[in-house]
């Protein structure tokens, strides 16, 4: 299927031009896509099968809606006004006949009549009464909205045809919150209050800083922050003044994305609020929630319908205020149930916001539009499950198979992470086949005898082609025999056919990688079933041992020294790079695998020192101590191909 998908891209300074942007990339996984950023190329309806319109109530819309009126597809509705865009496209351009003519065609005699007022300079257009959408709406085959409440506003607006609710996709960048806040000049203890994106008077800045005046009085140490395009319409600056806030709030203004995001990564707190509206899904909202920011917002429209545990919500009207500076003394006087808030916010978007969701989510909408069929809406996401933990294998059990007293040794120091391992690798059954990478027999007749596959399989490095029949006989006398298939798991293709495997081990292998980790990841995609699991454990150098290392002037990593030789002039393998749990979420999401499980946990058995001290330091510059253990054990469910072969976090 073909896609002319028509938006302001960046730079433009729109929301939308952003949202566009993130949309593109996974879209274009998934359909053939043209872009059509500006009024300057030539349109050709005819080469395509269907043309999605992004539409926003500003300027760097005109194109948009034009281009929607003249070659009808389907239009993605932000909000449910644009009479900002066509006073832009009218008024603004002197076409006050083609002002009066829309506003008659949208709202009749008395429209018409309150309009000729406007032009008289008499009064402002009537923004809010008449939306303008009549002609858009009559023209869309179908239409896109973000929240319930928007498809409600649609069909109140005479829209029959077919609607999608698809959720606004959220931005889950990294960011290095410290450095922004050292920026500001505001050390870990400072409360930072934040306000995102175009400084407009309905996002309720009046009532916010009254209400932020209230709480400098309990705590002075808060400070806030406002970051975006004033509005000429509300004067900041002489707010500010008039309210003697001027040492506890700055306005930064109009700043780049890099840096608007870095700012809200630096604020503890979000103030989200908007009144009235007009369904619109906030863009910076989204950022904040996947940023982990508490968050407030507004009660009404689509806001409302944002889960009541991941945010709080002001209502508007009568106590707006009071419950603003409630809900901040709230936030600021216990922190501890700010970041739990922000954390379940960023769990949520993750799951149900993350753009490749969104995007299956349009390419199935538009392929339904262009077959005239019927669209299914997904039913309601729960979170996704972890494929289901095998029963525990005794450690006794694992201990069996030592065949002499040096894998004895290494059973013992390894007793927890190898019964781990297994314990968060999928069961399976008679016809499921698993393969182990990097194979010393000790977990891997548990894969038959305890988990049930029928076919294990077996593979380390060697010569590529050649073939090692390996039996074992445990202590209790149960033989096993296995395979194992010798190659170069960076260089070699694999030698299994496509789509071979339902799992796949990767235990204490990729850091022993030289030159291109991600010929690994690809093989092994390619030799699992769709849906298949890639179980993958690595020491974490991320972990409270590392961070205590480093800071104490020590190497980070956990087996970082050199191997002597041995007696005929072999080198084991060492470790060349360790990875952080982050590290290997994006390695399973570029490989084309979902992250089902990732856990840390101890590694070793061996005494390890107190890092008490290491928490604490983290809690107190509110940095992440989750997946701080000294291993990291990962399961990544298959759900397509590879999509990123070099990715540039792990290549240059």
């Amino acid at each position: 299927m073909r896609v002319a998908f028509v938006s302001p891209l960046p730079p433009s300074r729109s929301g939308i031009a952003d949202y566009s942007q993130a949309l593109l990339e996974p879209l274009q996984r998934r359909v053939e896509v043209e872009v059509f950023s500006d009024a300057g190329r030539e349109f050709r309806a005819d080469d395509f099968d269907l043309a999605l319109y992004q539409i926003g109530n500003n300027p760097h819309h005109d194109f948009v809606y034009e281009t929607a009126l003249r070659h009808p597809g389907v239009v993605v509705m932000h909000e449910s006004n644009v009479h900002h865009l066509i006073t832009d496209i009218t008024i603004k351009r002197g076409d006050w006949d083609g002002y009066l003519e829309e506003v008659a065609y949208n709202g009749g005699s008395a429209a018409l009549e309150y309009a000729r007022r406007v032009q008289a300079l008499e009064t402002g257009p009537d923004y809010e009464g008449i939306p303008m959408t009549r002609r858009l709406l009559e023209s869309a085959r179908a239409l896109i909205v973000h929240s319930e409440f928007m498809r409600c506003e649609m069909r109140k607006q005479g829209f029959a045809g077919p609607i999608a609710r698809i959720p606004h996709g959220a931005w889950i960048p990294e960011v290095d919150r410290l450095e922004y806040r050292h920026r500001l000049g505001v050390d870990e203890r400072t409360p930072l209050i934040g306000i995102f994106g175009h400084l407009k008077p309905y996002k309720r800045i009046s009532e916010s800083l009254r209400a932020f005046r209230r709480l400098v009085r309990v705590d002075p140490r808060a400070k806030m922050i406002l970051v975006g395009e004033k509005h000429p319409d509300f004067p900041l600056d002489s707010v500010i003044r008039t309210l003697d806030l001027s040492a506890w709030v700055r306005a930064l203004g109009f700043t780049p994305i890099e840096d608007f995001t870095g700012y809200i990564a630096a604020s503890d707190i979000v103030l989200n609020l908007r009144y009235p509206t007009v369904g619109e899904t906030s863009g910076s909202l989204l950022r904040a929630l996947g940023l982990g920011r508490a968050v407030i917002v507004s009660e009404v429209g689509a806001f409302a319908e944002l889960p009541d545990d991941l945010c709080l919500k002001a209502p508007v009207g009568p106590g707006e205020e009071d419950a603003i500076f409630e809900y901040l003394n709230l936030l600021v006087s216990r922190p501890e149930l700010a970041k739990a808030l922000g954390a379940r916010a960023k769990s949520y978007v993750e799951k149900e916001c993350n753009w490749e969701t969104v995007a299956g989510q349009y390419a199935s909408f538009l392929c339904a539009v262009t077959e005239g069929r019927e669209w299914e809406e997904p039913a309601a996401r729960t979170p996704r499950e972890a494929p289901p933990k095998s029963e525990p294998v005794p450690s006794e059990y694992i201990a069996g198979w030592a065949e002499d007293g040096a894998a004895q040794g290494y059973i013992r120091t390894h007793q927890t992470r190898l019964a781990r391992t297994l314990e968060i690798t999928p069961p399976g059954g008679p016809k499921d086949r698993i393969l182990e990478m990097g194979a010393y027999l000790q977990i891997t007749p548990a894969l038959r005898t305890k988990l049930g596959y029928g076919t294990v399989r077996g593979c380390y490095y060697g010569p590529a082609g050649s073939v090692d029949p390996r039996t074992v006989v445990s202590s209790e006398g149960e033989q096993f025999q296995c395979d194992i298939d010798l190659f170069d798991a960076e260089k070699d293709p694999f030698p299994y056919d496509g789509e071979y495997f339902s799992t796949v081990l990767c235990c204490e292998l990729i850091e022993h990688l030289f030159h291109d980790p991600m010929h690994l990841m690809s093989e092994a995609n390619r030799i699992l079933k769709p849906g298949g699991h890639l179980v993958l454990t690595t020491p974490n150098i991320a972990g409270l041992r590392a961070i205590a290392a480093i800071l104490q002037g020590y190497h980070p990593g956990f087996f970082h020294a050199y191997i002597q030789p041995s007696a005929d002039g072999e080198t084991a393998a060492r470790h060349n790079r360790e990875y952080a749990p982050r590290e290997i979420y994006r390695l399973l999401e570029n490989s084309g695998f979902a992250v089902v499980r990732l856990e840390t946990g101890p590694f070793r058995e061996e005494p390890t020192a107190e890092y008490a001290w290491v928490v604490h330091l983290l809690e107190r510059y509110n940095l992440d101590t989750g997946l701080r253990g000294e291993g990291i054990y990962a399961v990544g469910k298959k759900t397509g191909p590879v999509r990123e072969r070099y990715p540039s976090w792990l290549y240059t």
